[in-house]
């Protein structure tokens, strides 16, 4: 991997991360299993260990969970709530120990304490107690901002609201907010039964979902329905602490009446530790909740002091992940599900089987290579895993070859009918009836509205979800159809706050070619892409004037008879590039624009939007002649005067080009307080650099 490769895929790798982190920590709707996040982020830290000067400022390895939630009010964490590193094997935890001992100097007989205890799969919550009573809870949000969720923390009946005995003035109690299996269950079941419609009945998908979802509710009333625990594991800001060991601590908050883990314990080898960590495996699916691993501990808190923190992560801690659990099965269907982006992904519908005390029903198959790969056929005997994972997976097929035909997976969307192909050097297959699909409708929307596409405000998440599903948005051209007086009939709209959102609406009536093009979300036409193309093109007619001319030239290509496809593939390629004409636009990209604008449930959906009166705006953004026209330009570190966006939209109006990462083709970074890698690798390849001061001073000096 060359550092270009590097550095496109640790974008990509930030992106994938950021959504799953979304999913999982904010909507409570993860999509993945842990065992594959976790090596989307090994992936990630192996990419930046071997290239440190590509480590991005949204890296993975410095973000901790995902933005709070919006209908739920904020609060800046006192000290951060940070994650913690895995161990996935007793060397990784030899490891780690050996690290702790370098890192403190201590000598091979040197005794080194360490807790261990069962790793819940739960909420991570913090009990903020001043003189003793509860004055605060809050969520883990993204580590330094949590979610305010006091009043629903208090109807947990494991959550005392005065902490008995000598405590100390302020102590901030750490710990999961969780749901037992058995309490899961019965919740699911009510439930269904309380659902009109059993078909659209509300259920969670696990005990941590459940535990997340029901803590995060704006009435407290629902929180009360729901059968939550608690438990704790550590500590946050406090005034006094009354012991000298984390073992201690955890003592004195167990006598304060918060319960705490049965099986903490302390051990001085790694013999000990190991045994505990095996001894628990084995109880697991005895146990009455869910558990994915062993936390250890440095005893001694003087030493945890000094070991301090790297990253989201402290160095005196470590969860060791337990294996994957299996068993063996027949898969009874193949479904195929249609995720948000259009993604195709085949589920295994599977005859029941407990798995660690948990009943199994589905399985994901990933894409269709690990279709081919497995060689599945409905009717096949398989062994699945699971590992406290959403969705488990399946392994191997256990059936033997037989004259059966091979599974086929599907051309068309099962969704929508649009066509669904995969882009070269993809696995996954995709929708191309982005705009008419409708398992990607709400996303979609979302998108066309959001700051960087139209930017209507007022039009968030929460409206369109429920004008969607009241049938009042179907399509971007809907948005255009509202009306005030339909507005006026929904509960909550009032005369302004219609008034305010017809008038922004109709504000974003001309939009620039390059915001239209983005807010299309077409695959791989972000923000640079979409401005590159209006600066080629200038006007939708002569766009869209090109796709048809490009389009043209794609299908009447053939491969001769006999050529290896890859070369075909190459040849069309590089047709379709120079049909595309636009600077930086590669194969990918160029046949993922012509994937969509092929499609011709798409087209119609775009007249749609004409048709409702929306005219794009032919002239884009002049650019100027300045010191920094045709340069590359990098920011990094903090801008106090500007936004990042500012910034940006000043350097492409002087021409520049802005970059996410520092390489030999930089010009200029312009760096701010808190820049690091970037700004390190900038002095070490001898590229200029400036200062927030020196970037205005040469926008002032342009005429920017």
């Amino acid at each position: 991997m060359n550092e270009q490769e590097a550095a496109a895929e640790l974008e990509r790798l930030a992106a994938e991360i950021a959504r799953h982190n979304r999913l999982y920590h904010t909507d409570d709707a993860p999509e993945i299993s842990d065992a594959d996040y976790d090596a989307l982020i090994r992936r990630n830290r192996e990419i930046e260990a071997a290239f440190p000067h590509l480590a991005r400022e949204d890296s993975p390895s410095r973000v901790v969970g995902a933005a709070p939630a919006a209908h739920l009010s904020k609060v800046r964490h006192a000290l951060p709530m940070l994650s913690l590193d895995n161990a996935f094997a007793e060397e990784e935890v030899a490891d780690f120990i050996g690290r702790v001992r370098r890192y403190l100097a201590l000598g091979d007989q040197a005794e080194l304490a360490l807790t261990a205890e069962p790793k819940i799969d739960g909420l991570s919550c913090s009990l903020r107690y001043e003189k003793g009573m509860l004055a605060l809870a809050a969520t883990r949000g993204d580590g330094t901002t949590g979610e305010v969720v006091t009043d629903n923390a208090r109807t947990i009946g494991d959550i005392p609201q005065r902490l008995s005995g000598s405590v100390p003035d302020l102590f901030e109690i750490r710990g999961e907010v969780y749901m037992s299996k058995a309490d899961f269950a019965a919740l699911n079941a009510r439930l269904l039964a309380e659902a009109e419609d059993s078909a659209k009945a509300r259920q969670f998908a696990n005990p941590r979902n459940a535990a997340a979802g029901s803590l995060r509710q704006k009435d407290a009333a629902v929180t009360a329905s729901r059968p939550l625990r608690f438990y704790a594991h550590g500590w946050g800001e406090v005034s006094a602490l009354p012991a000298e060991t984390q073992l201690g601590v955890m003592r004195a908050i167990a006598g304060w009446g918060v319960p705490i883990a049965d099986d903490l314990e302390r051990f001085t080898d790694l013999a000990g530790l190991i045994g505990h960590y095996r001894g628990i495996e084995s109880r697991r699916a005895d146990l009455g909740f869910d558990i994915d691993g062993v936390v250890y501990k440095v005893d001694r808190l003087d030493w945890q002091e000094r070991l301090g923190f790297v990253s989201r992560a402290p160095r005196w801690a470590i969860a060791h992940k337990f294996p994957a659990e299996k068993a063996e099965t027949v898969l009874e269907a193949i479904d195929i599900q249609v995720g948000r982006t259009g993604k195709l992904t085949p589920v295994a519908r599977l005859r029941p089987v407990s798995v660690g005390g948990v009943t199994v029903t589905n399985a994901t198959l990933h894409n269709k290579d690990e279709i081919e790969r497995l060689g599945v056929r409905v009717g096949d005997r398989i062994l699945i895993q699971r590992a406290g994972d959403v969705i488990p997976q399946v392994l191997r097929n256990l059936t033997s070859e037989e004259a059966r035909p091979a599974y086929v997976f599907p051309e068309l969307c099962p969704e929508c009918g649009s066509e669904a192909v995969r882009e070269e050097g993809e696995v996954d297959v995709r929708c191309t009836g982005g705009l008419i699909c409708p398992a990607q409708r709400v996303e979609r929307l979302r998108h066309f509205v959001s700051r960087h596409a139209l930017d209507i405000e007022g039009l968030g998440i929460t409206h369109i979800e429920s004008f969607f599903r009241d049938g009042l948005l179907q399509s971007p051209a809907d948005i255009f159809k509202l009306t005030r007086e339909t507005l006026l009939g929904r509960e909550r709209w009032a005369e302004i706050s219609a008034a305010n959102l017809i008038a922004a609406i109709d504000a974003r009536r001309r939009p620039p070619l390059d915001r239209f093009l983005f807010a299309l979300g077409i695959r791989h036409v972000g923000e640079v892409t979409a401005r590159d193309l209006a600066r080629r093109y200038r006007s939708w007619a002569a766009f869209q004037a090109m796709v048809d001319s490009a389009l043209a030239i794609r299908g009447e290509m053939t491969p001769a008879i006999g050529e290896e496809e890859r070369k075909f593939l190459q040849r069309r390629g590089k047709a379709v590039v120079e049909a595309v004409g636009t600077p930086n636009i590669g194969p990918e990209v160029a046949n993922a624009l012509l994937d969509f604008f092929e499609e011709p449930h798409n087209r119609e959906v775009i007249a749609d939007i004409f048709a409702a009166g929306v005219a794009i705006e032919d002239v884009v953004h002049e650019t100027k002649e300045s010191p920094v026209t045709g340069k590359t330009i990098v920011f990094t570190g903090t801008l106090e005067a500007l936004s990042r966006d500012e910034a940006k939209a000043q350097a492409e109006a002087l021409g520049a080009k802005v970059a996410g990462s520092v390489s030999a083709r930089t010009d200029l970074v312009v760096a701010g307080p808190g820049a690091g890698s970037k700004l390190k690798k900038a002095q070490e390849l001898g590229i200029e650099t400036t200062d927030e001061a020196g970037w205005l001073k040469i926008v002032a000096e342009a005429g920017g």
